[in-house]
């Protein structure tokens, strides 16, 4: 995911995470060719913790593993699902009714104008074939496999990108959950056109999401709007394609450490690396990058932060989606071993809230993209 956030300890991880700005030591990497978790795929390079600075220039390990079968953590869904292949496809509640889209009228009483209904139904483990992996990976593995044999130590720091997975998605689960929420279309401020707010850690996200009447999204959320209940890798279906999101760009090195946002900018040094460093693209501008339900940069552009249910300060933090650089880039895949005051050059957000608290508030006048979003605040421990 991210190579240069700045967070609260030091620790690597592969591409597809951040340099985090922190205390630890780089986690190991741990290689799945099955997995049926919910948060703990590997990280992808690269995000800054809250006191000291990661070395720039090592990429994290990447995770592995041809056949994934990713769990709630995990999720993939940009892009529209072929048309159903058979009875292996489907798995859980399949009332062609109950899965139709809501009439409009629904839809605006539901959520905020800013904001899109998600309804359906999600498999919290499913099995995503990878049938070709870039050509980086597979030189990686087979550098690491010989220099194994030799008795050597090995480890690799390229990201596990697949090219191409096996139609359909497989779901593993014994049963479907049913899911109705809303989601911002687009990454905070949730603006089409606008640059993704980054350099932020997970409880200034948390915070801003609370201002405006809405929460971070949970793992789950966050694959379900993105994956769709066809259970794709990518949002915008199998096969992986750099010109439909902002992925796959070229890895810069970060030279300095950065300053969380509010502090950076006012900063000539780190304004500048900070520019350097920069390969967003505005909020909407690749109208492919969108997901079964509409939902728009699901897949790379940054890394962004979602709440892991059912864990404890400073754990509670996850990152989804990739950034912009060579990661895995997908739904499924969550980086769990950031922590909660981290941040990177390639991290931000977008909120999440429940259906009757959304639509309660937009009916109030309280939402909606008109809304101004609150200014990002400079909190958490001192630099």
């Amino acid at each position: 995911m991210g190579f240069g956030l700045a967070v609260g300890r030091a620790r690597g991880a592969a591409r597809g995470s951040i340099e985090l700005m922190s205390v630890m030591t780089r986690a190991s990497v741990v290689v799945l060719l099955l997995c049926a978790c919910e948060e703990t795929a590997p990280a992808d390079r690269g995000l800054t913790r809250a006191s000291v600075s990661i070395p720039a220039s090592a990429p994290p390990p990447a995770a592995t593993g041809a056949a994934t079968a990713a769990g709630p953590a995990n999720a993939a869904a940009s892009a529209p699902p072929p048309a159903a292949t058979g009875a292996a496809t489907v798995v859980g509640p399949t009332n062609a009714a109950a899965s139709a889209p809501p009439p409009a009228a629904t839809v605006a009483a539901a959520c905020p104008s800013d904001m899109v209904l998600i309804d359906g139904d999600y498999c919290p483990a499913v099995v995503q074939k990878c049938l070709q992996h870039h050509q980086e990976w597979e030189r990686e593995q087979a550098r690491v496999k010989r220099l194994r044999a030799e008795g050597k130590k090995a480890s690799t720091s390229a990201s596990e990108r697949c090219l191409r997975y096996q139609q359909p998605s497989r779901c593993i689960s014994k049963q479907r959950l049913p899911m109705r929420y809303c989601i911002d279309r687009y990454e905070w401020p949730n603006r089409k056109g606008e640059l993704p707010h980054f350099l932020v850690n997970w409880h200034e996200a948390t915070a801003m999401c609370k201002e405006v009447g809405k929460r971070l999204c949970t793992i789950r959320e966050f694959n379900f709007a993105c994956e769709g209940e066809q259970m794709l890798p990518y949002t915008y279906g199998y096969q992986r394609d750099a010109s439909k999101c902002a992925i796959d760009k070229p890895y810069i090195r970060r030279r300095k450490s950065l300053k969380r946002y509010a502090r950076c900018i006012e900063d000539p040094t780190c304004k500048a690396e900070m520019e350097r460093l920069d390969q967003r693209e505005p909020a909407g501008a690749r109208p492919q990058c969108v997901s079964p339900f509409g939902v728009y940069d699901l897949n790379g552009n940054i890394n962004e932060w979602v709440l892991r249910p059912g864990k404890k300060a400073p754990n509670r933090s996850g990152l989804k989606s990739g950034w912009w650089g060579p990661v895995r880039g997908r739904c499924r895949p969550t980086v769990g071993f950031h922590k909660e005051d981290d941040y990177g050059y390639e991290v931000g957000f977008r909120c999440c809230a429940d259906v009757t608290a959304a639509g309660a508030k937009d009916a109030a006048g309280g939402g909606g993209a008109d809304a101004a979003p609150p200014a990002p605040t400079v909190s958490g421990k001192p630099r």
